[in-house]
C-alpha cells in the first residue's frame, strides 16, 4: 500500500511500487488532468506537481510518491493561481486543441511558485519539457508572462 496526499487529501493506493504514477492517478483516483502522451517523459502531457516540483507521471513509479504531496490539474483547478492562468491562457490565445494545456499550466505553476517574476528565457526553460503542436510557444510564453504581471501576491 502506498500512502500519499493527492490534491489535498490523504489517500492510499493498492498499486505496486513500480506501477506508473500516471496509471494510478487516472485509473485508481479518476484524475483526468494528467494525460498519456508519449509515455516516455518527453511531452509533458502527464505533468503533475510532487512536493511542488514538476514531474512526468508517466515515468514516475508510484512508490516514489509515498509520503509526499501530489497535485494534479484536477486539484489545482480550485485555486486562484489556476483561475489567473486559465484567464491569461485564454486571453493570449495559448490554447487550441488543449491536449498540452494541463502540462503547460502545471509547468507555469511550478515556475511561478518559485519565481513570480520570470524572464522570457526562464519561462522558455520552464516549459521546455512540454510539447505543443497547435498553439505555438510564443502565445504560451505570453500567457505565463501576463499571469506573472497580474499575479502579485498569488505566487
Amino acid at each position: 500500500m502506498i500512502e500519499f496526499t493527492l490534491n489535498g487529501k490523504a489517500v492510499e493506493s493498492q498499486a505496486g511500487p513500480t506501477d506508473r504514477l500516471l496509471d494510478v492517478l487516472r485509473n485508481e483516483f479518476g484524475c483526468r488532468g494528467p494525460k498519456e502522451g508519449c509515455g516516455e517523459g518527453e511531452c509533458g502531457a502527464c505533468s503533475c506537481l510532487v512536493d511542488g516540483k514538476l514531474m512526468n507521471s508517466c515515468i514516475t513509479p508510484a512508490g516514489a510518491v509515498a509520503g509526499r504531496t501530489v497535485v494534479t490539474l484536477d486539484g489545482f483547478r480550485d485555486t486562484d493561481q489556476y483561475k489567473l492562468l486559465d484567464q491569461t491562457f485564454a486571453e493570449a490565445g495559448a490554447v487550441q486543441c488543449g491536449f498540452c494545456t494541463p502540462g503547460m499550466i502545471m509547468a507555469a505553476q511550478a515556475l511561478l511558485s518559485k519565481n513570480p517574476h520570470p524572464t522570457e528565457q526562464e519561462i522558455r526553460l520552464a516549459i521546455s519539457g512540454n510539447l505543443c503542436r497547435c498553439t505555438g510557444y510564443n502565445m504560451i510564453i505570453n500567457a505565463i508572462s501576463l499571469a506573472a504581471e497580474r499575479g502579485k501576491g498569488l505566487w
